[in-house]
């Protein structure tokens, strides 16, 4: 009889399969975020594209629930397209490449959304339940990082005051918002097929 490992939760989890640790994670998708920067605002997007398309085929084929990890990144990946062509249509900010349709978002944005939403069940698992923190550390953060894009000349603030607060505000709702979602399709500590087979009197 096999020995059966444990989740967190106390359901059994896959053994097949485990995702690496979070400080890796966490380690990828910085360096992610410095080469889909550095080329969009050298006119080479793309390059962000592909670093960030390899990094989420390694994650997806590393976790034990690709699919719902994959549901999870389009979902993430579509709300942060939305939410950024609002802030261009509204002319709080501009990008000087990528932008294929006026008034909308540069396709290397999409990149660096598919990074953020890796990291979800991975290196922020700890803040799920923590709402409130969250918020505080979305309303801190996510304005500065786009100050940082900022500086390396990847984004523009046409608008810089009122840009910070609609920043400010969004980032407050969206990273509470995607991490209850990440919640409910965490991909990396899924437990189905493990659970089929224990109910099958395979483990």
């Amino acid at each position: 009889m096999r020995t059966t490992q444990h989740s967190f939760a106390g359901r059994p989890a896959r053994h097949d399969k485990r995702a690496p640790p979070a400080w890796l994670y966490f380690a990828v998708c910085q360096l992610g975020w410095f080469v889909c920067v550095l080329s969009a605002a050298r006119g080479a997007g793309w390059l962000g594209m592909l670093f960030a398309v390899a990094a989420v085929l390694w994650h997806l084929w590393r976790v034990a629930g690709p699919i719902r990890e994959a549901r999870l990144l389009a979902l993430t990946v579509a709300v942060g397209m939305m939410w950024e062509s609002a802030l261009v249509y509204s002319g709080l900010l501009s990008y000087p490449s990528g932008t294929f349709i006026v008034g909308l978002a540069p396709y290397w944005l999409s990149a660096l959304w598919a990074l953020f939403a890796i990291q979800f069940n991975t290196v922020y698992v700890w803040l799920r339940e923590k709402t409130w923190l969250a918020a505080l550390l979305g309303a801190l953060a996510g304005p500065l990082s786009f100050r940082a894009g900022a500086a390396l000349g990847a984004v523009h603030f046409d608008r810089p005051l009122a840009a910070w607060v609609v920043l400010s505000f969004g980032w407050a709702v969206l990273l509470p918002a995607l991490l209850k979602l990440a919640r409910r399709w965490d991909g990396v500590h899924y437990a189905g097929q493990a659970e089929t087979a224990t109910r099958n009197g395979t483990c």
